[in-house]
């Protein structure tokens, strides 16, 4: 399959162009791609390709939404309104219910609450992209784990839960305060919550088209409605969750739900984590070299995640992008997102990096896709050459 390229490169990044050129030919279907990478604040790659897709296109990006509300919290915890150390009930007291009561706002972060979902009643998709109404049912929730012992992908709710703990110290909302600090102020073109203006930039989430061979191997790994990963994903409802119609819903795209509706492209993903890490457009980075650390370190090591079964990778908030791809610097964080697409800043090196995919990969909904790997080693090998 031949799909054209577009976009610029910087001189020195003319091999990450010829990498993108040969993921998309490989694909057997068209993603519908962008990539976006910046070096110490400056865009250095601006490339797209694929049907229905330019530079400006905005599609739903699911989970990388948990990094953008988590840069908010890593900014409340660097200003010194958050402590990572304090219980989530004494910010929040309706919380501490069911032996909640002692679960610091950290280890909330690590995905360590044990309430991935609602076991007594499913959520609707209109609930699940209403932070609020997750947030105060899930308060209420007895764990399915002890919490703090053990953690767990909490795919459709973290950004709910911490962004509970946000609006009750600041009476904003995370969605808010992310627009006021961090994507209004770059200019960035990822939303959460979707403006009317963009209405029309919008292009929607394409389905995985499996082979037949694909197809059973997904049915025979599809989680039981009632274990943890099957209410983690809302399978135990009458009509399980679809993800694609999840992600195209319109009630998603106007509330964008801080674990999983953010709506954006590759410039906007990549230009958020440059601006955390990096002097953009003459802003001083908005994280310091010891607040991006401490939220970028492994805080899950040796699995198994009690959601997926695998050896996970969750810093606080973030994901630590070296356990998916070990040849990233160890400071490296970021968060995947489940059509395969990846936002991820590398303070080391400078490197911010963002990959966006319209259509779902094989597996679908695992996080980032096989060829950010490819992508990420073209990029940090241009810049090593530097």
């Amino acid at each position: 399959m031949t799909i054209d390229v577009h976009g610029t490169v910087a001189e020195e990044f003319e091999g990450v162009r010829e990498e993108f050129a040969a993921v998309l030919a490989e694909e057997r279907d068209d993603p519908g791609a962008q990539l976006v990478v910046y070096r110490r604040g400056r865009r250095v790659v601006d490339l797209w390709g694929g049907d229905g897709i330019d530079g400006d296109s905005l599609t739903t990006l699911y989970s990388i939404a948990k990094g953008a509300a988590h840069l908010v919290v890593a900014l409340l915890v660097q200003e010194g309104v958050l402590d990572l150390d304090r219980e989530v009930a004494a910010y929040w007291p309706e919380f501490g219910t069911h032996g909640k009561d002692r679960l610091t706002l950290g280890e909330l972060l690590e995905h360590r609450a044990g309430l991935v979902g609602d076991a007594e009643q499913p959520f609707t998709v209109e609930e699940l992209a209403d932070d609020r109404i997750t947030a105060a049912r899930l308060a209420e929730r007895r764990p399915l784990w002890e919490p703090g012992s053990a953690w767990g992908y909490h795919a459709f709710v973290i950004g709910a839960l911490t962004g509970e703990v946000v609006r009750r110290v600041t009476g904003r909302s995370i969605q808010e305060l992310y627009e006021e600090r961090i994507r209004a102020p770059y200019g960035l073109d990822y939303y959460l919550g979707l403006p009317a203006a963009a209405e029309s930039r919008w292009v929607d989430v394409q389905p995985l088209v499996p082979t037949p061979e694909e197809a059973a191997l997904l049915k025979e790994r599809a989680a039981a409605p009632d274990s943890i990963r099957g209410i983690a994903f809302n399978a135990h409802a009458p009509e399980p969750l679809d993800l694609v119609a999840f992600g195209n819903h319109p009630r998603v795209k106007a509330l964008g739900p801080a674990s999983s509706g953010g709506v954006g492209n590759a410039r906007g993903v990549a230009g958020m984590f440059a601006a955390a890490i990096s002097t953009v457009d003459g802003r001083p980075p908005l994280l310091t070299p010891a607040t991006a650390a401490r939220f970028a370190a492994l805080r899950t090591p040796g699995g198994p995640d009690l959601v997926t079964g695998s050896d996970d990778h969750f810093a606080r908030g973030f994901e630590h992008t070296p356990a998916l791809f070990p040849f990233l610097d160890p400071g490296t964080f970021g968060h995947s997102g489940a059509t395969g697409s990846l936002g991820f800043a590398d303070p080391a090196n400078g490197i911010a990096y963002a990959y966006t995919r319209r259509r779902f990969n094989f597996p679908s909904g695992v996080g980032a896709a096989w060829e950010n790997g490819r992508l990420a080693q073209s990029v940090l090998r241009a810049a090593a050459a530097l």
